[in-house]
């Protein structure tokens, strides 16, 4: 098994979701700018933040990878992955990066580490990103990052943009 849940950057440190994660689950999935491009704005309940952070933890035991606690400085500041998805080949790459620290590049920094271990130690021929097309700011660090258009999709209830990236 290869063994990612320890990734070091110039200014990020990504390791494996762990039990302790839940406040930055409920902290993340509350805050209204982080919700803003949901077909549903509501905050994640307790419960189900504690049920994403379960299936997460669970994603990694199934896999050996998943999704990181991204940090920067010793602050934990997002969450962001790789993970399989029912019903689209390759990995999925997600990122969460809390409000307080958009605009400072960690989104790019995050993607570009994520996509050296997926092409690198787990050698999958595809990663794609999903984005709400009202969410610029994510399609274009998609974009900065390599990832082309390839169509829309239906995710979670709404048009979806699809991006691919290859090797």
């Amino acid at each position: 098994m290869i063994h990612v849940d320890d990734i070091r950057t110039g200014r990020l440190h990504l390791r494996r979701v762990r039990e302790g994660d839940l406040d930055l689950y409920c902290s993340l999935f509350s805050n209204p700018a982080m919700l803003a491009h949901r077909p549903d704005p509501t905050p994640d309940s307790l419960e189900q933040c504690r049920a994403s952070l379960e299936r997460d933890r669970a994603h990694w035991r199934e896999h050996g990878f998943g999704r990181w606690t991204v940090t920067a400085e010793e602050t934990a500041i997002g969450l962001g992955g790789l993970s399989r998805k029912p019903g689209f080949a390759g990995l999925n790459i997600s990122y969460h990066i809390d409000p307080a620290h958009w605009g400072g590049g960690y989104a790019t920094e995050f993607l570009r580490a994520a996509l050296r271990v997926a092409f690198e130690d787990l050698a999958t021929p595809t990663v794609y990103g999903l984005a709400r097309p009202v969410n610029a700011a994510s399609i274009a660090v998609l974009r900065k990052c390599g990832f082309l258009k390839t169509g829309s999709v239906d995710w979670g209830g709404a048009p979806t943009l699809h991006f691919i990236r290859y090797p």
